[in-house]
């Protein structure tokens, strides 16, 4: 029993230095903040823990870390197998201007090395993060520079680099993501709504968390070539706001 409950916890680290985004974000995905909102959050102080119910009983385990050099050297040290011991995800989040970035990069190594030594099988998600404050003509080229680097230096495991902003959709893309790797049951998921697809003879259907309203799960029929790739993340977007709006009335 208590196996099977371990099995539906999961464990999800967010890390990255002070000032980074890490609050803001997770205020926007869980919170239902909108973006002009998080300017009056505080710094995190040590860890704060948020627990999220998604499908079938599954819990979110977020430990927000605070990115202060105290805490992380803490983190590293003296509380090294209590942070970093079965971890399922560790969400990295780098500021694209950050001009300590060689110092950054020396913490998320040694970060990563603790996690290889204590849960190896850790999937790694590196967001960098504050992609609006480049100019647009280049992002994809610091992206690129960035993602490549930070896959040189995780020191053999395999991790996924997302661009995002909370001004944008590219934030809800990244964390949608993150979240899919997580539900254990999402390809039967998949089956089910091909199968209520073909019934309601719809061309598309979208699988939505109803907390978060991340995409959990969607399927296209018929070969349909949607001009809007980025269509989920935008109606995640607009609902929330909406449901923010709501909550002022």
């Amino acid at each position: 029993m208590e196996d099977s409950k371990s099995r539906r916890k999961k464990k999800v680290l967010l890390m990255g230095k002070s000032g980074s985004g890490k609050s803001s974000m997770r205020s926007i995905v869980f919170s239902n903040y909108v973006a002009k909102d998080t300017r009056r959050l505080g710094a995190t102080i040590d860890v704060e823990h948020n627990h999220v119910r998604f499908l079938g009983g599954l819990t979110l385990n977020l430990w927000d870390c605070g990115g202060q050099d105290a805490f992380i050297d803490n983190y590293l040290n003296s509380q090294r197998d209590h942070i970093f011991k079965h971890v399922e995800v560790l969400i990295y989040v780098f500021d694209i201007e950050s001009r300590e970035f060689d110092r950054d990069l020396i913490t998320y190594v040694n970060c990563v090395e603790a996690l290889r030594d204590n849960s190896p099988n850790a999937h790694i998600f590196c967001l960098i993060h504050k992609m609006d404050l480049v100019q647009l003509d280049y992002r994809d080229a610091a992206f690129q520079e960035r993602s490549s680097l930070l896959r040189k230096k995780s020191l053999g495991m395999e991790i996924t680099c997302f661009a995002t902003s909370i001004w944008d959709e590219t934030l809800y893309k990244a964390w949608a993501t993150i979240v899919y790797t997580l539900i254990p049951n999402g390809p039967i998921l998949e089956r089910h709504l091909t199968a209520f697809a073909e019934i309601a003879e719809a061309e598309e259907v979208i699988l939505f968390e109803r907390t978060t309203f991340l995409v959990i799960a969607h399927v296209t029929r018929g070969g349909v070539q949607n001009p809007f790739p980025d269509r989920f993340e935008k109606i995640s977007n607009i609902v929330k706001q909406f449901k923010q709006s709501c909550s002022y009335v």
